[in-house]
């Protein structure tokens, strides 16, 4: 019955593209809309190697691809989006399976009325209530399928919603049910309109439906997740506060147990030329929030909710893949802080460009919590202080990089970070010692002219514990506006086991023309984690070809 909704959409939209193509054809001075869209597509070929874990895939190649179209005219929008898995790329949940029209909504602006029907994303503040995204980098999304109405007016923004979220191909049990507020005091008081001082108020208020099938427990059939937030800002100064309290939510995530979650982030920041400042502190307990209170995938599932993680993205490989973070929902206590300076330009130390320092340090460990055992009567599983940090170290990262342009020809990036790292807790491998690593790169660039660069990476990863020492070297030659090569070696030259001291070698070569981009590459890729904005999932060892196009009309 899905697959010939899905079928029935796609027909009815190539019937109404050729529509207006015809109509076009016959008046071109009837404003008919515009029709835009993007593609992305995600072919690798598999070759099994054993010497790094590589499994044997009976199909060979595999597949990933979607594409949007989306139709505007006036007040009125359209779009569908259609996705393929042929079969799902190896560290994608295996429930990416067929193809078919998984993303359709249809929408009017009216006044200070907008409402979407189908298919659409939400965010609630920083995400503590509600967020729903789509990144196809790491399998997630959890649309929701249904109505949103919004009325924006004098500072005042209303936003109400009902519906499904997207599972794979399917739709989670639980409905879905938010309302938010957003008041920004300046434009809606006439006394704050000439202000310096900008407030801005935010409330919402989340809940979940499902109905209870349990033989053994009373489960809440509607769990509420309330949500505030107030952010006050003058000049390049700010300070901002949200906190979040779910009403007790027992699910497969928390054990089943009733104990309420609760979520606070305070932070403060300044920033003028040359300099800048930002602090923020985070604590949670039994955030985890998911349309389905059965579901407790490793894969990111049905989560209602979001709270970011509270560490410094990093993009050079061994600091960025290796040891990665994200947020533990059932228990974190964290905070980061970072500064930013640049010696003027002109200066015995600055240079001729000036040099640009940046410190980072972040860090997560647990909340303070003492266990109840109790899950025989009460079942609220241990009490907690959010305020009181736990002894178990999650996460520590302490990092500087300093950034030169010498003239016009060279420029340098040089970066050192000390880590700590639970590998127990972040990537579940128990009895596994915490990680106490060093990592050091030296990137360097030189134009050649105004479209000619080589740019080089240097980097190094010393640890006694896991795999123990890496290197990776990163070449990479563009030609603007269209050519990139680039060559990549990581090697565990440091591992205890001689047979693991593997070279994983990767070339790449890319071309851009406009909006359109193709990229193919061959080598081996390590087994670990890829995350995007504090979201993981889990790679495996692979080794072959990658063929990848994007394009945006």
């Amino acid at each position: 019955m899905m697959t010939h909704r899905r079928n029935l959409t796609l027909t009815a939209l190539i019937l109404f593209i050729s529509f207006l193509s015809l109509r076009a054809q016959e008046n071109k001075s009837i404003d008919l809309g515009e029709i835009h869209g993007n593609v992305d597509l995600n072919t690798q070929y598999y070759f099994e190697d054993s010497i790094i874990g590589a499994p044997d895939v009976p199909e060979q190649m595999l597949y990933n691809g979607f594409m949007n179209l989306t139709y505007t005219r006036g007040n009125l929008r359209a779009g569908v989006r259609y996705e393929a898995y042929q079969n799902v790329l190896l560290g994608f949940s295996p429930r990416y399976n067929g193809s078919g029209i998984v993303h359709r909504y249809a929408g009017y602006k009216l006044g200070k009325f907008d409402v979407t029907a189908g298919n659409f994303y939400e965010q609630f503040g920083n995400g503590f209530g509600h967020r729903s995204y789509f990144e196809p980098t790491i399998g997630v999304d959890n649309s929701i399928d249904g109505f949103r109405l919004k009325y924006t007016s004098n500072g005042v923004s209303l936003t109400g919603f009902i519906g499904k979220q997207r599972w794979y191909f399917e739709q989670s049990e639980g409905i879905v049910r938010g309302f938010n507020a957003q008041i920004q005091l300046n434009d809606l008081l006439p006394s704050m309109k000439e202000s310096k001082t900008i407030v801005m108020l935010g409330g919402s208020a989340t809940s979940r439906y499902q109905e209870d099938t349990s033989p053994e427990l009373v489960l809440p059939e509607n769990v509420l997740n309330l949500d505030g937030r107030l952010k006050i800002s003058r000049g390049g100064f700010y300070v901002f506060g949200e906190y979040a309290y779910k009403y007790n939510d027992p699910s497969a995530d928390n054990g089943f147990i009733y104990r309420d979650g609760q979520a606070i982030e305070l932070g403060t920041g300044y920033s003028q030329k040359g300099f800048g400042f930002n602090f923020t502190f985070h604590s949670l307990v039994n955030m985890s929030f998911r349309s389905d209170r059965n579901n407790s995938s490793q894969f990111q599932e049905l989560f209602i909710n979001f709270v970011p993680s509270l560490n410094k993205p990093q993009t050079y490989l061994l600091m960025a893949t290796l040891y990665p973070y994200a947020t533990q929902f059932q228990n974190e206590f964290a905070f980061q802080t970072s500064l930013v300076y640049k010696i003027p330009k002109g200066s015995t130390v600055g240079g001729k460009y000036g040099t640009t320092i940046f410190l980072n340090f972040s860090r997560a460990q647990s909340v303070d919590t003492t266990n109840l055992n109790d899950m025989n009567t009460d079942r609220l599983g241990y009490t907690t202080n959010l305020f009181s940090p736990g002894d178990e170290i999650y996460w520590q990262d302490a990092n500087v990089t300093i950034e030169r342009k010498f003239n016009k020809a060279w420029k340098a990036r040089l970066t050192y970070q000390n880590l700590i790292y639970n590998i127990d807790v972040v990537q579940g491998k128990p009895d596994e010692p915490n990680i106490y690593a060093n990592v050091g790169v030296i990137d360097i660039q030189h134009n050649f002219n105004r479209k000619t660069a080589l740019r080089g990476e240097l980097q190094g990863l010393f640890t006694e514990q896991d795999q123990g020492d890496w290197a990776a070297l990163v070449l990479e030659f563009t030609k603007s506006p269209h050519w990139f090569v680039s060559v990549i070696d990581q090697f565990n030259y440091g591992n205890k086991d001689p047979e693991q001291r593997i070279h994983y070698f990767t070339v790449m070569a890319g071309y851009t023309n406009k909006a359109n981009r193709v990229t193919l590459s061959y080598g081996r890729q390590r087994e670990g984690l890829f995350c995007v904005g504090g979201i993981c999932r889990v790679v495996p060892a692979s080794n072959g070809f990658t063929l990848t196009f994007s394009s945006t009309f």
